[in-house]
């Protein structure tokens, strides 16, 4: 399929390397794609649904010790410990390359290697990045061709060039104690070995379109972000685009998918999906920041997803899908999942397989569930979502579940404060998470896990963006839709009318809207956050935009501890932002 001889040589070492029984170059064909799903029913590797309620839709079970991503098996191998900082796991890359090779060697045996070209990216836009992933997995093949686009366009494009990231992955026996995820920013090189589990093995996903990304923007002059890109359509017709970061159990895949209040859509308010999850972003031609969403598929979990809280996922996820660990219904060879509906199964097998009783109290679907489904099926995916040339960031917006700290939006007072506000980005963890409540986790931009290289590098590359960008850089924001009452209780309801608060924002990029000026940054006066048509008081209102000094005192103190972590690496910009912060509110 290609004469290009970077891939032509590398295939061949691992071949070498694997000694698979035969290889499959993947074409992105639909015959052959039919054949391979054929082929996954035939082996158990997948089940195939019932076609008319679920066309085209397919249910897999991972094995029970592969069910999430593994961060402590995470690696970054960069030359020196230094350049992967303290938040990653490194690995001196001779030792790592030796340590992997030594267990991938003859894994393949008895097996097939897949060989998969992708593009990250729609094929040929400027944004677009190539990759090649080699898997023994029929399941990360149907996957990979859902979250990327595939095949023999991807090598057109290429053409002879070097310039594509390298994936190696071996389910080996997906044995645990020998599972490893490891990057090689120096080499564009990605392994995966034992395991069968999404997160890990599409390498497409976290480990080339954030990690070895973020690498590559950096040294390129661009930015991989763990962002949804989401637009706003206003009745004139105009599209303001928003990328926005927001740790896990933040509402992300709520807001990328949001839909507007009635009182917006009866005025002819649209919103548009471009993206749920990455955005690569680079400077345009006009000297904005300009955005694709590199992938071409969701890969969201499932339990909790609803005809309520996102309808616009549940109606993605209805063909072409695949589902991973969910309950499998016995009665109509359809899927279940809690929160799903008020109506469990009575006769099904649970995400291990086995004869599951919803009364007995235990979990059918495994909690880190998934769906990997087409973005095209999201019936609010933009219209921009092809198109190569990507869309205008006009605000980028950080967000985090805190209880009494954060107010409901406030703005940064420019570019470097915006950096200094995604810097101390955090989250207070809930009962669910860990058994301890309120404890802070910083996680910076939501890139914590995802960074490829040192953080602290990473807030550097931020404000070196900021200075190219000059006049033209978007507006940076900070929303928290968490805040509690005396009673534990959510103030404000979320989900589509967070739209009222994006419309405030959109409307300080265009300077149409009023702020007052805080100690932390600009926040809203009430009157200009619209409560048109929405049961909800001032005073609600009043009472979650204000600023605790004492709170925001006591944060100041966690902030420092946090960026003693990254030691004299921290950018002095952002000390001076922590010190002017710290004299307004004393």
């Amino acid at each position: 399929m290609t004469k290009n001889q970077s891939v032509l040589s590398w295939l061949e070492e691992q071949k070498n390397l694997v000694q698979p029984d035969r290889v499959v170059w993947i074409d992105g064909s639909q015959e052959q794609l039919e054949a391979l799903r054929a082929e996954a029913c035939e082996t158990g590797e997948m089940i195939k649904l019932n076609q008319e309620k679920l066309p085209g839709c397919y249910l897999h079970r991972t094995a029970v010790n592969d069910v999430a991503r593994v961060e402590h098996r995470t690696f970054i191998c960069s030359e020196k410990e230094e350049d992967a900082g303290p938040t990653n796991n490194w690995m001196e890359p001779a030792k790592a390359y030796k340590m992997l090779y030594d267990i991938a060697r003859g894994s393949y045996r008895g097996r097939t290697m897949y060989v998969i070209p992708y593009s990250m990216g729609p094929v040929g836009s400027p944004f677009a990045k190539y990759g090649i992933e080699v898997t023994d997995s029929i399941y990360v093949v149907l996957n990979m061709a859902i979250m990327t686009r595939i095949g023999k366009d991807v090598l057109e494009a290429l053409g002879d060039s070097a310039d594509w990231v390298r994936g190696l992955h071996c389910k080996c026996d997906i044995d645990e104690e020998k599972r490893y995820i490891c990057h090689f920013p120096q080499d564009n090189t990605i392994i995966s070995v034992n395991s069968g589990y999404g997160g890990n093995v599409l390498l497409g996903k976290k480990c080339f379109a954030l990690r070895i990304a973020s690498h590559l923007g950096r040294k390129e002059g661009w930015m991989a972000e763990h962002m949804l890109i989401l637009g706003i359509e206003n009745p004139q017709g105009e599209v303001k685009y928003i990328a926005a970061a927001f740790p896990s159990a933040c509402g992300k895949t709520n807001l990328a998918m949001l839909i507007p209040p009635e009182v917006y859509r009866k005025k002819g308010y649209k919103a548009w999906c471009v993206g749920d999850d990455i955005a690569w972003m680079r400077i345009g031609e006009d000297g904005r920041l300009w955005a694709v969403n590199p992938e071409n598929g969701f890969f969201g979990v499932a339990p909790g997803t609803n005809m309520k809280s996102n309808p616009n996922a549940l109606i993605s996820t209805m063909k072409d899908s695949i589902f991973t660990n969910v309950v499998h219904n016995l009665d109509d060879n359809t899927v279940w999942w809690e929160g799903l509906d008020d109506n469990p199964p009575k006769n099904a097998l649970n995400w291990k397989g086995e004869k599951w009783d919803y009364t007995d109290g235990s979990k059918g679907a495994h909690p880190n569930s998934r769906f990997t489904s087409p973005a095209k099926n999201c019936p609010c995916i933009s219209p921009e979502f092809d198109s190569g040339k990507g869309v205008p960031i006009d605000a980028i917006v950080f967000g985090g579940r805190r209880a009494k700290t954060a107010p409901l939006v406030y703005q940064s007072l420019d570019w470097n404060h915006g950096v200094f506000v995604g810097s101390i980005m955090a989250s207070e963890t809930t009962a669910a998470a860990t058994g301890a409540v309120g404890v802070v986790r910083r996680d910076p931009m939501a890139m914590l896990p995802f960074c490829g290289y040192h953080m602290a590098d990473y807030w550097a590359h931020w404000l070196e963006m900021g200075e190219k960008l000059g006049d033209k850089a978007p507006k940076i924001f900070n929303v928290n839709w968490f805040r509690l009452d005396d009673n534990g209780k959510f103030i404000w309801p979320g989900f589509g009318e967070n739209l009222r608060v994006l419309e405030w924002i959109i409307n300080r990029c265009e300077g149409k809207a009023d702020a007052v000026e805080a100690p932390i940054g600009y926040l809203p006066k009430p009157d200009d956050i619209n409560l048109e048509g929405f049961d909800f008081s001032v005073d609600a209102l009043e009472s979650i935009l204000e600023v605790d000094r004492d709170l925001w005192l006591q944060e100041i103190k966690d902030i420092e501890e946090f960026y003693k972590k990254f030691g004299n690496k921290v950018p002095a910009e952002l000390k001076k932002q922590l010190e002017i912060l710290k004299a307004k509110l004393s």
